[in-house]
């Protein structure tokens, strides 16, 4: 009785609109790049993690298959689709967003959308069947999502352009090219580049994070303390900012030519101490009563602290560079994005600014999930194995709430005309 009635309380929250006929479904749900790619991005958290999982469960038993990871090893697997499947979705759903309202064009969607949707679906369905098809299939189905998202955000861009965005064109080089190298390394054409693939995404995400971090952690934070009637605001300093910036680029390169080197721990370090320079000035600790805000700013508090334990791994040995790295995957990516996808999603949808109680516990899920990774292999290390596990529960749980809560929000039509 109870399992029936759970399901039928689901059935009524998923489907609570029901759209006359599919052409107007799909009228709302390819309206804005935001509905498919952030419902995309929470879904997939939720299935890569799932079958991390699985894994894990198969390592620890002693029963690995070569299914779903083919012939890679099967940590550069789940790491290519955080990176590539869930991270993707979440970037392509902010970029489609947020262009239009920064060049004021129409936004990609229809058709156009809808094919760049089913580029991202042919991505992850390719690296789901790697074990059983040819690695230059898979490479070309993979490889076409990211120029694809970038013709159409440079097509908006050249619109409305400004030296000030002219900063993305690099990022998205540079996330096809660590795509690439994961599949000359898959295909045999250059053994060991995985890793510095994999290794130059996450750099370049991080990259992103703070550009676009330094652009609306502080722009939201004015914003919510002027309301407040607040005299002090965030502050930012120009060459505060372009150091800052640009540690994240020169450990980029550190990483790719020297990978978990001295060098790299230095630069690690450096950009710890800008970073953390920079966050200062954002006065984060006044937006505590507020989930949707704070959670930005603990997302860049993760980034700071996820270069220093990098610089403490390398440089010191105190603690597994993995620790460091998923400090930053977890921590940084996982409550930068979930922040900013659960924030555009009301605001896109004519909706009030302020989170249900379920989100503000699927934020804390996402971040003891990254606590539970950084920390528990490192305090128990004779039970890192079931440390992992935990940490994909609590990841799992996270993203498992923001779908559910906002599957509604990106499947229905505006709250309000729009104005």
């Amino acid at each position: 009785m109870y399992a029936g009635g759970a399901r039928l309380m689901v059935a009524r929250h998923l489907f609570r609109w029901r759209p006359k006929s599919m052409r107007a479904f799909l009228h709302v749900f390819l309206s804005h790049g935001f509905r498919p790619f952030f419902l995309f991005a929470g879904a997939y958290a939720v299935i890569a993690a799932a079958a991390w999982l699985a894994i894990l469960h198969r390592l620890y038993t002693g029963t690995a298959g070569s299914f779903p990871h083919g012939a890679m090893p099967p940590h550069f697997w789940h790491g290519h689709e955080m990176l590539f499947g869930y991270v993707a979705a979440a970037v392509a759903g902010f970029f489609l967003t947020a262009v239009p309202s920064w060049t004021g064009r129409a936004p990609v969607r229809g058709g156009t959308l809808g094919a760049l949707a089913l580029a991202w679906i042919a991505g992850r369905i390719a690296l789901w069947g790697a074990a059983a098809l040819p690695p230059l299939l898979v490479a070309i189905l993979d490889l076409a999502f990211v120029p694809f998202l970038a013709a159409l955000v440079i097509r908006a861009l050249a619109g409305g352009w400004s030296r000030r965005n002219a900063i993305f064109l690099p990022v998205f080089a540079a996330l096809f090219a660590a795509n690439l190298l994961y599949h000359l390394d898959a295909a045999g054409i250059a053994p060991g580049y995985a890793g510095r693939g994999l290794n130059l995404a996450l750099d370049t995400v991080l990259f992103l994070i703070a550009v676009l971090g330094g652009r609306v952690v502080p722009a939201f934070t004015t914003n919510a303390l002027r309301r407040a009637g607040e005299e002090r605001l965030p502050v930012s300093r120009a060459p505060l900012e372009a150091a800052a910036l640009l540690a994240v680029v020169a450990l980029a390169a550190v990483d790719f030519l020297a990978p978990d080197g001295r060098a790299a721990g230095a630069v690690a370090a450096i950009a710890a101490v800008l970073h953390a320079a920079r966050f200062a000035g954002w006065r984060g600790h006044r937006t505590l009563a507020e989930p949707i805000l704070w959670i930005i700013h603990l997302g860049y508090l993760w980034l700071i602290v996820g270069f220093a334990l990098k610089a403490m791994a390398l440089l010191g040995g105190w603690l597994p560079p993995t620790a460091a790295s998923h400090a930053l995957t977890i921590g940084a990516i996982g409550c930068m994005t979930l922040g900013v996808m659960s924030r555009a999603a009301l605001g896109h949808t004519g909706r009030e600014l302020r989170v249900a109680p379920a989100i503000v516990a699927a934020y804390l899920l996402v971040t003891a999930a990254a606590l539970a990774r950084v920390l528990g292999p490192a305090l128990l290390p004779a039970y890192a194995l079931q440390a992992l596990a935990v940490t994909a529960v609590l990841w799992i749980a996270g993203f498992g709430l923001f779908t559910y809560i906002y599957v509604p929000i990106l499947l229905r039509p505006r709250a309000r005309a729009e104005g």
